[in-house]
């Protein structure tokens, strides 16, 4: 699929790769941008729209960890517009980032100059194309008159691409039929019966029996999320939520800590269905059912990815039925009537309140981690610095010594909070 996208990089026709969630996309589009790409141009080149702002993020973290003198800026609400646009005056990216309403206030401040954008990049077009996006879309695309290249990517494809995308010559590259049945020949999928049309003591059992192998459950409202996360509490199963109701901060929180094996159970909307770099998930829970088949092809596709194998469980009370785009009857998982207790992860996340701005990268914090807090390596897992704060997991059994030896010291001389990740 990738040498695919490299052959088409440099043709004059427009480009619309499909290919299921997992597979490379990120890298089908990146990679070729590499041949397009001016070095002695101090202008925006290109820009990829996206349709939330952990998958611009992921993608600006994929295009730094390929190591190439061009510069990124990543667009999108829930921080300072400020910040941004001293990033795209100061630094002269070559590729912006961003989401549709981001990219539409950029351009009305003239925080960048559009018409020196040759390639426009469109990842989970269907869903960036989608009603709700059109007019902010509609409007970033007539700005861009130097458009040499358009590229569409997506897990699913879209009935119908709407005009004002400018598409003409087209190559479609669908990877998509032959992938999906390999992964549907690796994914089980199952169903679990809930005695009262209020799933949630099932779901409870259901996540107590696949133990501390990562899930996702799935609902279909936000306020459903909350009910969902806030009833698991109150019977001492630890999880987090994700929805687009929350703060930008409150989310990348649950999601570190979910990557990080802080916590193993992620309650979210749709909105986790989608370009979000989480591996190794095992189970995706349907607690709703899916609105339609491409809501359900993409929650699947958080699992069974690349060669792994995964489990997606439906959830259904004695008066629902499987809609129709499940074609065949599902084995029921039973449930044990005795459930065991809720595990818990084996990690916590330690929130530390300085990052690269301050100079702190994640070789300071193994150090001091190792140095004041008295821990070996296989008790300190994943690190990530961000520019104002960063997060470590470390060993459950060994969180109250740590806190308890590092109160009060110094990372490289600096003083900071550090304290659980709440």
């Amino acid at each position: 699929m990738q040498e695919a996208s490299l052959e088409q990089a440099t043709g004059k026709k427009d480009v619309i790769l499909l290919s299921p969630t997992g597979s490379g996309k990120t890298l089908a589009y990146l990679l070729p941008l590499l041949l397009t790409l001016k070095t002695d141009d101090g202008s925006v080149q290109v820009l990829i729209l996206v349709p939330s702002r952990e998958l611009a993020l992921q993608i600006d973290s994929v295009f730094k960890a390929m190591g190439t003198s061009w510069k990124t800026c990543c667009c999108y609400g829930g921080h300072p517009i400020a910040e941004e646009k001293k990033s795209i005056l100061g630094n002269h990216p070559a590729i912006i980032i961003g989401t549709p309403g981001r990219i539409t206030d950029h351009l009305s401040k003239g925080n960048f100059n559009p018409e020196t954008i040759h390639t426009l990049i469109i990842d989970e077009f269907d869903k960036s194309l989608e009603f709700g996006f059109h007019d902010e879309m509609a409007e970033i695309i007539t700005q861009l008159p130097g458009l040499k290249k358009r590229m569409l990517l997506s897990a699913t494809d879209a009935e119908e691409i709407p005009q004002f995308t400018g598409l003409n010559r087209t190559v479609k590259l669908n990877f998509l039929p032959d992938a999906s049945e390999e992964q549907e020949s690796r994914l089980t999928l199952m169903k679990v019966i809930s005695p009262s049309k209020d799933k949630i003591d099932t779901l409870y059992n259901l996540l107590c029996t696949l133990g501390s192998s990562s899930s996702i459950v799935f609902c279909n409202h936000r306020d459903a999320v909350d009910r969902v996360h806030k009833l698991l509490a109150e019977k001492k199963l630890f999880a987090e939520r994700f929805h687009g109701g929350m703060e930008q901060p409150d989310r990348e929180r649950a999601l570190y800590k979910f990557r990080n094996g802080s916590c193993h159970v992620l309650i979210s909307t749709d909105l986790a269905a989608r370009g979000l770099d989480i591996p190794e998930i095992e189970h995706i829970i349907h607690y709703h059912l899916p609105v339609n088949e491409e809501a359900f092809t993409h929650r699947n596709g958080r699992t069974a990815r690349w060669e792994a194998e995964g489990n997606s469980y439906v959830i259904l009370h004695a008066e629902e039925t499987l809609p129709g785009y499940i074609a065949d009857e599902p084995e029921e998982f039973i449930l044990p009537q005795v459930p065991p207790k809720p595990s818990l992860p084996e990690y916590v996340t330690l929130y530390i309140g300085k990052g690269k701005k301050d100079k702190i990268n994640k070789i300071d914090i193994v150090g001091f981690l190792f140095k004041k807090g008295n821990l070996n390596k296989d008790e300190i897992g994943r690190i990530d610095v961000k520019d104002h704060y960063s997060f470590a997991a470390v060993s459950r059994k060994k969180i109250k010594q740590t806190l308890n030896l590092i109160r009060n010291e110094k990372i490289k001389g600096i003083k900071t909070l550090i304290e659980e990740a709440k």
